[in-house]
């Protein structure tokens, strides 16, 4: 496990709590109390940049990612990184940011798959070779795209 710490797995994590924690102390700096369902909207808009920045500087890993029947590997993975910010920026306007919510959570469901595809082949995406971390990966990637569905619904849909 502490091998998967050190890598890259951890980053998105850490990314939301550091985030949420900023935007935390910024709310109640800024409007006087903690607004708990805004800082997880924030954490997870910035959370989404972060992990949507990996689909260009990582797309040939990422493509791996994908298994072999899905067509325009490359197009997918450039699609997916624009959705990503898509998301981030909708979560933060509030006509649409259940909306958005609702989809985004659908979008985590749909690539998990992915990720387990990735852990099955140990895929390491930003290398783009077949040394990655295998299914231990799984024992926190799971557990994390469950988090991440549940913050977005507690922070977006249910606030």
């Amino acid at each position: 496990m502490e091998d998967l710490c050190k890598k890259k797995i951890m980053k998105p994590f850490i990314v939301l709590i550091v985030a949420f924690g900023l935007s935390l102390l910024g709310t109640k700096f800024m409007m006087g109390n903690f607004e708990f369902a805004f800082s997880g909207r924030i954490a997870m808009s910035v959370m989404l940049i972060f992990t949507a920045f990996a689909h260009f500087a990582f797309t040939k890993g990422m493509a791996m990612m994908l298994p072999d029947f899905v067509p325009y590997k490359i197009e997918m993975v450039y699609l997916t990184g624009i959705m990503e910010i898509a998301f981030a920026i909708g979560l933060l306007i509030p006509g649409i940011r259940v909306m958005v919510a609702w989809l985004l959570i659908l979008f985590l469901i749909i690539v998990l798959p992915a990720n387990i595809y990735a852990s099955v082949k140990q895929i390491n995406y930003q290398n783009g070779s077949f040394d990655g971390n295998g299914l231990a990966y799984l024992w926190f990637r799971i557990p994390l795209q469950i988090l991440f569905i549940v913050w977005t619904y507690l922070s977006s849909v249910n606030a």
